[in-house]
């Protein structure tokens, strides 16, 4: 089956799909004639495995362990409820405080934000994590960055190389176009890469893709 018979088959977007191969969970064959991906019944019923285990909110690694046979079913939902039992006192002290915010009738220009992270400061002391969107989303931008920067400098050096070569003994000038154009051509693409990477990280992609 191709990528959108599965898509229809087992209720999952394409982008999903390919989310779960990037992260090794999902491993299709590829057809020998064009060397597309083809998905069989094995894929089919290891996507729907996936997705029930998703939608009890078990991250991706627990499933990698799973799959690996490095955790057995039952000791990963035992974990993962003590997980989940945290998650929920956890809610309910921030619940609680933003219904006391709600109703201590503040306003925005009367904020007293010292207090208030006082009380996060408390409450964060006591065990109760709070996340960032924002920083978590800087920290999947930080490999990217680091792979294209690494990729642009190698490309770079292996240009300035090929012009000293060239400078020394002079090849015909299509070789020399022909090279450099291959060179110029990966930095082109690694950074239209970095620059789809960075888009699908601001636009929280992955972050839609693992409720499934």
């Amino acid at each position: 089956m191709r990528i959108n018979e599965v898509e229809k088959l087992v209720g999952i977007p394409k982008k999903n799909i390919r989310f779960y191969e990037e992260q090794g969970l999902l491993h299709p064959g590829r057809e020998p004639e064009n060397g597309y991906r083809s998905y069989g019944a094995a894929e089919v019923e290891t996507l729907r495995k996936i997705r029930l285990l998703r939608q009890l909110a078990v991250p991706i690694e627990e499933i990698r362990s799973l799959q690996l046979g490095r955790i057995t079913l039952s000791d990963c939902m035992e974990r993962h409820g003590v997980l989940l039992n945290r998650e929920q006192r956890n809610l309910q002290q921030i619940s609680q405080l933003c219904a006391e915010l709600a109703g201590s009738q503040t306003t925005m220009d009367g904020l007293d934000t010292a207090d208030w992270e006082a009380r996060l400061r408390a409450l964060e002391e006591g065990g109760v994590r709070f996340m960032s969107v924002r920083h978590d989303r800087r920290k999947k931008k930080t490999a990217p960055l680091i792979v294209a920067a690494v990729v642009v400098l190698l490309m770079g050096w292996l240009i300035a190389l090929v012009l000293w070569a060239n400078a020394a003994e002079p090849a015909p000038w299509w070789v020399l176009a022909l090279v450099l154009a291959i060179f110029a051509g990966i930095i082109v693409g690694v950074l239209l890469a970095l620059l789809e990477r960075i888009r699908e990280i601001n636009r929280g992609e992955e972050d839609e893709a693992i409720q499934y």
